[in-house]
């Protein structure tokens, strides 16, 4: 990532001066939430963190306890699986992923089911309340570029959401499992609920945190795996030994290449000459209204600033107010999502590889199917209600 960082950097003749000033008029006109270096901090917090946090649930033995809890919860292997990254999926923060990860993984890994298939669940079902939960920041900008309702904007949403996730179940949960290792004692309901929340309550408590109270999710971990060890009164020395084995220095410089190219394409403004050369040449309405917000967003990795560069130019194809085509908002829309699950540049996609210790392309491909699904309900939508 950071090869490709300084690669694109000589491509585009961006000088490091120039990074400096976008980075400098960030701070000025920017909040701080959405800063490079703030970015780099907190994610990289937030992500040392859950792997500490993942170690102390290990060290503890709380780990354990928590795939006979969630499979008699849910009374099916599948259905955990889906269901802790849709939950997680609610909180919109950047590198939210690996708040559900961790589980995701421990479950995976006992079941036995293979690391790239557990991080394409974990990505797939976490991103499906992009275009529908209005606490994305896409939702309620590209509502008020257009002049309609929230009400409007999400029924006309809805298929694409309930598609990709009819997809993920059909591509990445209907396939045979391996067979259980394990008989799960049929402990009662409060039991297992018991069972869950014991493992569970750390990271609801810091979506909680984020979602109440604006505590930033970084924040939020710190603070919940420091009281995590102190309940379970393990000693100090053994914290010393925890935090150290959750320090991973090459995801320190993955977060660092990623946000790098992120600002080397503002600093470039090179987003902005594709776009203009894309609507002079005069392409295909229906190939651009999904082709734009996907290139965009596989340049950028993030669905706010692309909805807010490409809308503005697809807003004579769709209307506004009661005269808006939203079936071809939903298009667009559906490239904006197709591309997110495509781009490493996306740290949720980057995080994944990392943290599941695979590869990019296993991962991708393995949402081949699902990503093409949503991509015909969004034509689907273009030609029924555009």
């Amino acid at each position: 990532m950071l090869l490709t960082a300084f690669a694109l950097a000589v491509l585009l003749g961006t000088a490091p001066h120039m990074l400096l000033q976008t980075a400098a008029q960030e701070w000025k006109s920017k909040p701080l939430g959405q800063t490079t270096g703030y970015l780099f901090v907190s994610l990289t917090t937030l992500l040392t963190f859950v792997n500490i946090l993942g170690i102390a649930l290990t060290h503890t033995g709380i780990s354990q306890r928590l795939l006979p809890s969630i499979q008699g919860l849910f009374r099916s292997r599948r259905a955990a699986l889906a269901s802790i990254p849709l939950m997680m999926g609610m909180l919109p923060t950047p590198g939210g992923i690996m708040l559900s990860a961790p589980m995701v993984r421990q479950l995976g890994d006992q079941i036995g089911i293979e690391r790239s298939r557990q991080a394409a669940l974990n990505y797939l079902f976490r991103h499906q309340w992009e275009s529908v939960w209005p606490l994305f920041p896409a939702v309620p900008l590209i509502q008020g570029m257009l002049g309609i309702s929230a009400a409007d904007l999400v029924l006309h949403n809805l298929p694409i959401m309930l598609c990709g996730t009819a997809a993920g179940i059909i591509f990445l949960l209907l396939p045979g499992l391996p067979p259980k290792q394990i008989d799960i004692r049929q402990e009662r309901f409060t039991d297992n609920l018991a069972g869950f929340l014991h493992a569970f309550w750390p990271i609801g408590i810091t979506a909680l945190l984020y979602a109440a109270a604006g505590i930033t999710p970084a924040a939020g971990i710190i603070a919940v795996t420091v009281l995590f060890l102190i309940l379970h009164k393990v000693r100090f020395k053994q914290w010393v030994a925890i935090f150290k084995s959750g320090i991973e220095f090459d995801v320190v410089l993955l977060i660092l290449g990623a946000l790098l190219f992120k600002l080397i394409i503002e600093s470039s403004r090179s987003v902005d000459a594709v776009v203009s050369f894309l609507t002079a040449m005069h392409v295909p309405p229906l190939f651009l209204v999904f082709f734009l917000p996907f290139l965009v967003v596989f340049l950028t990795g993030l669905t706010m600033p692309t909805a807010a560069i490409t809308f503005p130019f697809l807003v004579p194809f769709i209307g506004t107010g009661p005269a808006a085509k939203l079936g071809i908002e939903t298009l667009a829309f559906s490239g904006i999502i197709c591309g997110l699950a495509m781009t490493p540049i996306h740290l949720c996609l980057s995080l994944s590889a990392s943290y599941f210790d695979t590869s990019l392309l296993r991962i991708i491909g393995r949402m081949a199917g699902p990503i093409v699904s949503i991509a015909a309900a969004g034509a689907v939508m273009a030609l029924m209600a555009g």
